[in-house]
């Protein structure tokens, strides 16, 4: 029997705060064992530059306009990774790590994503074999290129069912910029697909009306109220001619312009409700563990759970902490990388057949 790989695996998200960090040893398969978890924030100015310059992106030519912004953020954020890294293996040993980097812009639509962070530069800082860009190879096959952690939900979810916490089927809920759901039939097979705004619409009404980056705790969106037309002229105008229509999604594919004149805890409300509603029209039948960020947010949540039948539960109920699924997951995927293993399929990503994600960049002296 194959001995488990030990994996670092880094996400920094949407939000753009900081980046999770999880260790696990697996073989890639349905052994998981979760060894080691933190947060680390990134300095204010760094995360202020990354949302400065995201915002600018909106068209593929942007790429090229601001090249010299992404080159430079890019770098910053590899060394950030590395010094991180660093850190870590001084705490617990890790054979390989995964790098998430930053998703700068996504369209699933011409094919078309860029995850900013140097793979190359990273290993040879570390010492360590690295994967990195995780969504090209599906997308030359094809695929949209997201969502990846379903597979990790998966062996999750086995490996908690053979421990008799879970019953099948069942589906994990993402909701971080972007959410997404990972459906496990009683068979073990899965779908996924993004199924709308996670987090996206709320920290940008945020972070543009007040001080803060979230609504922490859903706090703004308890002490407002929706707005019925705008509600209204937004699910009318939008969904249904953009949303419903598209599988893979960006935080480019949403605006709050609509919102334009509510006051912060009317426009939070306003813009809470409308993303539980997209999310609801999405959901299909089986119970529900929620993760990510948006799991916190409790009036989003309720709000969700008063427009399905479904049970909804969050993921901390099962002793796993639910803010580190994605890090562990691009810590999985970095193994399933390393042992020639697909980390996509047919059924998560749309591709043509299960493909083997992210370029593996060996130890570099």
């Amino acid at each position: 029997m194959k001995k488990n790989l030990s994996a670092l695996g880094f996400m920094s998200g949407t939000s753009g705060d900081g980046v999770d960090s999880s260790v696990i040893s697996s073989d890639g398969k349905e052994s998981i064992l979760i060894k080691f978890n933190r947060f680390d924030p990134y300095p204010l100015n760094l995360s202020n530059k990354i949302h400065r310059i995201k915002e600018k992106i909106s068209e593929i030519q942007d790429l090229l306009k601001y090249n010299s912004d992404i080159d430079e953020l890019e770098r910053e954020i590899t060394d950030f990774h590395a010094d991180l890294a660093i850190k870590i293996s001084e705490q617990i040993n890790f054979d390989l790590i995964g790098f998430h980097g930053h998703t700068i812009y996504h369209n699933a639509d011409k094919k078309i994503t860029k995850q900013i962070g140097i793979g190359g530069n990273l290993s040879k800082k570390t010492h360590k074999t690295v994967v990195y860009d995780f969504r090209q190879n599906d997308i030359k096959n094809g695929g949209e290129g997201a969502p990846l952690t379903p597979i990790y939900h998966l062996a999750l979810v086995k490996e908690l069912f053979k421990e008799n916490k879970v019953k099948i089927p069942i589906s994990i809920l993402n909701i971080g910029g972007i959410a997404n759901i990972t459906e496990i039939d009683k068979n073990f097979k899965i779908a996924s697909r993004d199924i709308g705004p996670g987090n996206c619409l709320i920290d940008k009404w945020i972070r543009k009306n007040s001080k803060e980056f979230f609504d922490k705790d859903g706090n703004y969106a308890k002490k407002g109220k929706t707005d019925k037309f705008i509600f209204d002229q937004y699910m009318d105008n939008y969904y249904y001619s953009k949303i419903n229509s598209k599988r893979s999604l960006d935080t480019n594919d949403f605006d709050i312009s609509f919102a334009k004149g509510l006051t912060l805890d009317n426009g939070t409300t306003t813009i809470t409700d409308i993303t539980s509603e997209l999310l609801s029209k999405k959901i299909g039948n089986y119970n529900i563990y929620v993760c990510g960020g948006g799991r916190k947010n409790k009036y989003l949540i309720n709000s969700l759970k008063n427009k399905i039948q479904n049970k909804v539960y969050s993921i901390d109920d099962l002793n796993i902490d639910g803010d580190f699924i994605e890090s562990q997951a691009f810590a999985f995927l970095a193994i399933r990388s390393y042992l020639g293993l697909p980390n996509s399929f047919p059924s998560t990503t749309n591709c043509k057949t299960p493909t083997v994600g992210g370029t593996v960049v060996k130890i570099l002296d």
